[in-house]
């Protein structure tokens, strides 16, 4: 039974809706809630409540959603379990969930950590977090407890739940490798993972540290990676993760990995004998890519020949394909020539390009030969036949150039080198007839077929793909890196490694559901939501004044996004 009750106060009348009911034979009041004066009644009743003294606008949907995804995936608790401490504050899991979080949503520092926390919801969902607790020293502290074993181990348990819990089926495997500068400096001697190397930005006069990968083909799923020396080539790199990869896949396959092995698709960069020889011991299926320049008698093959067969399956217009075995690397092996369109008006618009500037700087070079005959030019060193074909060299680096172009150089009457050049008619048809448009795969899968070798190798554009947005500036997760030991960049590996992964799983579930967008633009429609907080005048000296928190205008897509991932509705009245 619920009744209006007044009470004098200090000589003045305050309302009450009171509950009542029976208790222990009595009756008694169950519970009450303040109504207020009545002139706040009153203008309750008019519809004219009073206005909010401030709102708090809250970054909501994207860390919220990683959030609920981290819980998902257990990210503390694989930390936790081993790398425990005793329950003092924030546990080191904590620490590593909410950097992977972070990375995953804008990448700050750990100085800067609590200034991005505050300006999120995550305080409502985890009120354990505060300034003292999440300075740059506890988290330093926290990732020193991690080693470069323990933090191998940490990711091999908490992908082998994901991959259980999602059902995900390792059919194909994507490998490959990057690098990501530094501005460590150069007499730091405590560091030996940063070192100058061939920079895949151009960056090569900066220490960089190397990131090896492999990923499912579906879902851009990192599966196993690994953070290792910036001057290590790739290609002896790839044997000994490899061993690791597949020593944990069997491992996690049991019984089953005779009957499950993933094909292994990787690029060129990879190749050598000896990890042809590796693949074999293994006796991993695989599709790679040979270079046309190791195999001359393949490269010469004419488009118009009669073994090309044109592909007839959706989203491979434009290919034709042709296959052959032929020994590589030590054995005999299924090559599968293919030719595209596309790539081949690509590759012929490069060449072109290339090919015009290069016989611009040949006149240029001609002409200062010229002036120099004549006297026009006289200071600076005399050039020589050997520096001027050095030069010649020099602008002819491109691909292809030094085929299309022949130079001459040759010693005038006054002993002044002269330059003649002419571009070949003849070489470009050839080039445009044979090299051009080409791609030679490998693979060690016999019984498919052209079409299932060319979509498995294509496949390697997701992991492109995540190299891509891992050094984006906008969404990238690796950048910036503020570590500069070996122990601490082995962790960065770790958390940014499990950003792509809560990345990943979001999009999955985001596509599962029908809705098609790239990882890109589910970012930024999740990094839309906003919580707005209207903070009213408090009822009471000492108390705290009403909340409400409601959502900023959302579109038919972020509607769908809250409904797929369960994000939870904001509470109207806190």
């Amino acid at each position: 039974m619920q009744r209006l009750e007044a009470k004098s106060i200090n000589g003045r009348t305050y309302y009450y809706l009171s509950v009542w009911g029976w208790k222990n034979g009595k009756c008694r009041r169950l519970s009450q809630k303040y109504l207020g004066k009545p002139e706040d009644i009153a203008q309750a009743v008019q519809g004219t409540g009073p206005s909010p003294e401030y709102a708090v606008v809250l970054e909501w949907g994207l860390s919220q959603a990683l959030w609920q995804e981290a819980a998902r995936t257990q990210v503390a608790q694989h930390v936790d379990q081993l790398c425990p401490k005793r329950a003092q504050g924030l546990s080191t899991g904590d620490y590593i969930r909410l950097a992977a979080i972070n990375r995953a949503c804008q990448p700050v520092s750990k100085q800067a950590m609590w200034d991005w926390v505050s300006q999120t919801a995550l305080p409502r969902v985890w009120p354990e977090a505060s300034a003292a607790q999440l300075t740059s020293q506890h988290f330093w502290d926290h990732l020193d407890r991690i080693d470069v074993g323990t933090a191998q181990a940490i990711w091999q348990q908490l992908i082998a739940a994901v991959l259980q819990r999602e059902h995900i089926e390792l059919s194909q495997v994507c490998y490959d490798g990057t690098n990501f500068y530094t501005f460590i400096d150069t007499f730091n001697r405590k560091c030996q993972v940063a070192k100058r190397g061939k920079n895949k930005q151009g960056r090569g006069n900066l220490r960089q540290v190397s990131y090896a990968l492999f990923c499912t083909t579906e879902g851009h799923l990192p599966l196993f990676y690994d953070v290792y020396e910036g001057n290590r080539n790739d290609a002896k790199e790839f044997p000994q993760v490899l061993e690791r990869f597949q020593r944990w896949l069997k491992e996690r396959a049991g019984s089953t990995w005779a009957a499950t092995k993933p094909t292994l698709i990787f690029d060129k960069g990879n190749n050598s004998a000896d990890n042809f020889a590796l693949i074999d011991t293994l006796e991993l299926p695989y599709v790679g890519s040979v270079k046309l320049d190791e195999h001359p008698d393949l490269a010469k093959v004419s488009n118009q020949d009669a073994r090309w067969q044109p592909a007839a399956e959706p989203g491979l217009e434009a290919t034709k394909s042709w296959r052959t075995q032929q020994v590589v690397y030590g054995q005999k092996r299924t090559l599968v020539m293919t030719y595209n369109q596309n790539l081949y008006d690509s590759q012929w618009a490069t060449v072109q390009n290339d090919l015009a500037q290069a016989l611009s700087q040949l006149a240029s070079v001609q002409r200062n030969l010229q002036d120099r005959a004549a006297g026009l030019i006289k200071g600076g060193t005399s050039p020589t036949v050997e520096s001027v074909e050095r030069k010649c060299e020099q602008v002819l680096h491109r691909q292809h150039l030094r085929q299309l172009v022949q130079t001459t150089v040759t010693l005038n009457s006054v002993a002044v080198p002269q330059l003649s050049y002419q571009a070949d008619p003849a070489a470009q048809e050839k080039l445009k007839d044979t090299h051009l448009g080409k791609t030679l795969l490998i693979t060690g899968h016999k019984e498919w077929s052209d079409a299932q070798v060319i979509r498995a190798y294509r496949s390697q554009f997701v992991i492109e793909e995540i190299f891509h947005e891992m050094k984006d500036r906008h969404i990238g997760a690796w950048w910036p890196l503020h570590h500069w030991t070996d122990s601490k960049i082995q962790v960065h590996g770790l958390y940014c490694t499990i950003a792509v992964l809560l990345r990943a799983l979001l999009w999955r579930r985001a596509r599962q559901a029908g809705l098609r967008l790239s990882m890109s633009g589910l970012l930024e429609k999740l990094g839309q939501l906003r919580q707005v907080i209207n903070v009213y005048p408090t009822k009471r000296a000492g108390q705290p004044g009403p909340e409400q928190a409601v959502l900023t205008k959302r579109d038919e897509t972020q509607d769908k996004l809250i409904q797929i991932l369960g994000l939870p509705a904001p509470q109207l009245v806190v």
